[in-house]
């Protein structure tokens, strides 16, 4: 019973993921640039597999002139695909708002990390209890707009 649960909640998840990058983009980011109270952007990267471009809405912060994003895909053992996809190609696209800009990826490490992951618990407080209920270190991204 277990299994087929997780099974319906993914897909779920998956079908209200979809349909708020839907409602994002066709509202020229005026709709889904929050959920509640925590900010969303929208991360568009190329699968590495099929070569097609994905969006994903994702929570975020800024610091300084880059977004941050973490990684939780809500405790899931293994990391989200935007993530292993932007390992492959750290380059892609962001919308925030009505603003929408190509960026550039790069991992969080170190001192850094540190400092970012505390900032993050404070955006979104779920992030430290996605971390506490997976093994994997939760990646912090820096998505760096390009010129």
């Amino acid at each position: 019973m277990a299994s087929r649960y997780k099974r319906l909640r993914a897909r779920a998840l998956k079908a209200l993921f979809k349909a708020h990058t839907m409602i994002y983009e066709a509202s020229d980011g005026r709709i889904g640039a929050s959920a509640g109270d925590v900010p969303m952007l929208l991360l568009s990267v190329t699968g590495r597999k099929s070569g097609k471009k994905r969006s994903t809405p994702l929570v975020y912060f800024q610091d300084r002139d880059s977004y941050v994003v973490v990684g939780s895909d809500g405790a899931a053992k293994r990391d989200p695909q935007w993530w292993k996809n932007l390992q492959v190609d750290p380059s892609g696209e962001i919308r925030v708002g009505r603003k929408k800009f190509p960026m550039k990826a790069t991992l969080a490490t170190g001192p850094e990390r540190e400092r970012l992951w505390e900032i993050g618990k404070t955006v979104n407080p779920m992030w430290e209890k996605y971390q506490a209920r997976t093994k994997r270190e939760l990646p912090v991204v820096v998505l760096t707009p390009v010129p």
